[in-house]
């Protein structure tokens, strides 16, 4: 048995960068931008978080 199975399958991305959207409709498309929406937000509030514990590192490294 190969290790590789033992593995968890990741899920495909709903969402490829790049791929072709003609085909989609309004709706389609609609929900397609709240879920990159969506994503977006989860990104930002990351990046503060990160932000954040930088700050409180370098706070504590210069005392």
């Amino acid at each position: 048995m190969d290790l590789d199975d033992l593995a968890p399958r990741k899920k495909p991305p709903q969402i490829q960068p790049g791929e072709d959207i003609s085909a989609l409709s309004a709706h389609e498309l609609e929900a397609r931008i709240a879920l990159l929406e969506e994503e977006i937000a989860r990104c930002r509030k990351a990046i503060e978080a990160r932000r954040a514990t930088k700050s409180a590192a370098e706070n504590f490294f210069k005392r």
